[in-house]
């Protein structure tokens, strides 16, 4: 699978979305990696376009909109689950920071909603989502939902993604963006978290202390 990261804001090239991180990464130094609270800086993603209303359905086949998750910060990342690399790796840099945030601050983790979206409904049914999500932690809240839906969230989340070439019946990638967003109380966007770092959730563990309050 090729992947790709893009900048929410002006979905640049992965090099500038690294640059973001690596920014974000370099204001996190100056915090302890568990140690919960507001930062005073202006978050990351301020202002961009990202996020809003959506329709997709759980495990259960139950339907959920973003209203659903009012009150609490999001951590949405987008992927697949018959993604053989990339995408279990992510969710589950994500996951290991999360419950070491958890570990260190419960009442605020208990204010986060981790969430995976998949980007290909058609073979990602209700319960395939759900029992993928299941492997890193009953926190995970797993997603998918129609064509037309998935592709709507994937637009107001400025995520790219493209079904590749089918290599026998049922059998194929998908090439996506690559990026997990923590959106705030209020459905506003605030940084991207940090996915791409190999350090067993520190890097997460740390951006998620550094915002969630």
């Amino acid at each position: 699978m090729n992947r790709r990261a893009m900048d929410p804001k002006s979905q640049l090239p992965a090099r500038l979305t690294r640059s973001l991180i690596l920014l974000a990464g370099a204001a996190m130094l100056s915090l302890s990696a568990c140690s919960g609270g507001a930062s005073s800086e202006a978050p990351p993603l301020e202002g961009a376009a990202i996020g809003g209303d959506f329709t997709l359905v759980d495990k259960t086949g139950k339907t959920v909109h973003a209203a659903d998750f009012a009150g609490r910060y999001r951590a949405i990342y987008f992927g697949y689950t018959f993604c053989p690399d990339v995408c279990p790796t992510d969710v589950q840099r994500l996951m290991l920071g999360f419950h070491r945030f958890g570990k260190a601050n419960p009442k605020l983790a208990g204010k986060v909603a981790p969430i995976f979206v998949s980007i290909d409904p058609e073979r990602d049914t209700p319960q395939v989502v759900g029992q993928f999500a299941a492997h890193f932690g009953p926190e995970l809240t797993g997603l998918t939902g129609s064509a037309q839906q998935v592709a709507q969230v994937a637009k107001s989340y400025a995520v790219y993604y493209k079904k590749g070439e089918t290599t026998a019946p049922n059998v194929y990638f998908m090439d996506h963006s690559s990026a997990a967003y923590l959106m705030g109380p209020d459905g506003k966007p605030i940084a991207l978290l940090p996915i791409d770092v190999d350090d067993q959730g520190k890097s997460v563990a740390a951006e998620l202390a550094k915002w969630v309050h």
